[in-house]
């Protein structure tokens, strides 16, 4: 039975996107392994959003050639942003690589891969050259997204509702590497969520590169309602699902009707990664992020007012070409003004074929380096006292096995989605529990279980 390995880098939809390879290939008789070095078929998804992790892509595939080389039956392939920004040249610079696939082909993996093998099973000289190169779009691949292989007691799950995005940031790779925006239908996402809560799965994640835009090209808004509003009631009806979450939206597309809805759908958890970027007006437009910081102030007072409890992430850039340090401090001000519960702070870094690659004025290495550092401690500190609040109350979570860093303590996750770690006790992976907050850091919460708690459902 020959073996596969895949490694992920970047975000969640290139998690799910493994896991559609992964079950694909299994179906075709391939069986997983977590070791590189005792695979028959080696495939990286990749990440083209920040140079780093193109780099390290590049850098663990140039690795992967020791195996190459005292192995040339492997297969060894190329998936997602990165392969499909770079295509045919991924071949000329690291000649053991067989496969390049891009974003709308991940579909046709599991094919080219039974192509590649069975060549390289024939050790003919030519075809040890062979190599396949698949980044053309295709119409209507966002309905090519297969059912999940789930592991053993899996009790979250993402689901993919659409691919592409048409927002045009002027720092961001990703309509070039993921297309145009294109929706999956209500009937079908909801047709998988109910196959997901079947086998056990207790939470949900809608996944979209701007997943409150789903659907606004394709659907009709219907009773007042957005495609997205009308997609979040369908999926909240579906028995046996306890919370529904999704990410990553953006700011534009929180109108009156999506507010509402934390008000109204129960399941829904009350937390929001809400991208800011920017506090400087000035760098939003240059961003062309389409809202000011006033706006984004007003977008999070009504979702506080919507839901009072409702805990809020954000993404960060320092280090825009033109940020002044006036434009870093407007940044910092709203950032420690807003109290965020955690942001992901990225220094920029300029893309290929991006306008803002283009601009004047880049920030030295040096300055980024500092800005990033000085708002880590701000966000550290706000993420810090968000946890503090809740030590001595009790919590509900939703229990998912082991915890990662200590196999003998489980962990779980809050409506508000924050990792609670306890001792074993009452309950157990997958079960809704209550439990009382002893400690916090600005990671982690710690806990004591106290009694299950019924399903919210």
């Amino acid at each position: 039975m020959p073996t596969f390995f895949i490694k992920t880098y970047g975000c969640q939809m290139n998690e799910r996107d493994s896991e559609q390879v992964a079950h694909s290939l299994i179906e075709r008789g391939y069986q997983p392994v977590s070791d590189e070095a005792n695979a028959d078929v080696v495939l990286l998804n990749t990440c083209s959003v920040r140079d780093m992790a193109d780099q390290k892509a590049l850098g663990k595939m140039g690795m992967l050639g020791r195996i190459a080389s005292q192995r040339p039956e492997v297969v060894f392939g190329f998936l997602g942003c990165m392969a499909q920004a770079r295509g045919e040249t991924l071949l000329d610079q690291l000649p053991h690589v067989d496969l390049v696939v891009g974003t709308q082909k991940f579909h046709r993996v599991a094919d080219y891969v039974d192509e590649l093998v069975a060549r390289k099973a024939t050790r003919r000289m030519d075809d040890l050259r062979f190599s396949i190169c698949d980044i053309a779009e295709e119409a209507g691949s966002q309905e090519t997204i297969r059912e999940q292989q789930l592991a053993p007691r899996q009790v979250t799950a993402f689901v993919s509702i659409m691919q592409g995005c048409n927002m045009r940031c002027t720092f961001c790779i990703v309509p070039r590497t993921r297309g145009a925006e294109r929706s999956r239908t209500i009937r079908e996402i909801e047709r998988e969520v109910r196959d997901l809560v079947s086998r056990g799965v207790k939470e949900v994640t809608l996944l979209g590169q701007i997943v409150n835009l789903y659907g606004r090209h394709e659907f009709p808004i219907t009773g007042g309602k957005s495609p997205f509003v009308q997609l979040l009631e369908a999926v909240h009806a579906v028995d046996g699902l306890e919370r529904l979450r999704f990410t990553s939206p953006h700011p534009m597309g929180f109108r009156d009707d999506l507010i509402r809805a934390f008000s109204e759908l129960p399941k829904l958890a009350e937390h929001v990664h809400l991208p800011l970027q920017s506090g400087s007006d000035r760098i939003l437009r240059g961003m062309h992020r389409t809202y000011t910081s006033d706006k984004y102030r007003a977008l999070v007072a009504k979702l506080r007012s919507a839901r009072p409890a409702i805990a809020l992430t954000t993404d960060v850039i320092v280090g825009f070409p033109g940020e002044q340090q006036s434009d870093y401090q407007q940044t910092r001000d709203l950032v420690e003004e807003i109290g965020f519960d955690n942001a992901f702070v990225f220094r920029y870094s300029p893309r290929a074929e991006t306008p803002a690659a283009q601009m004047g004025e880049h920030v030295d290495e040096e300055t980024k380096q500092a800005r990033n550092r000085d708002l880590l401690h701000v966000v550290d500190a706000s993420a810090r006292r968000c946890n503090e609040r809740l030590v001595g109350t009790n919590v509900e979570i939703l229990c998912e096995g082991p915890s990662r860093t200590n196999p003998a303590r489980l962990m779980g996750r809050t409506r508000t989605n924050k990792i609670v770690v306890f001792e074993p006790g009452v309950g157990g992976s997958g079960e809704m529990m209550n439990v009382r907050v002893t400690r916090a850091t600005g990671f982690s919460l710690y806990a004591e279980p106290l009694d299950p708690v019924l399903s919210a459902a």
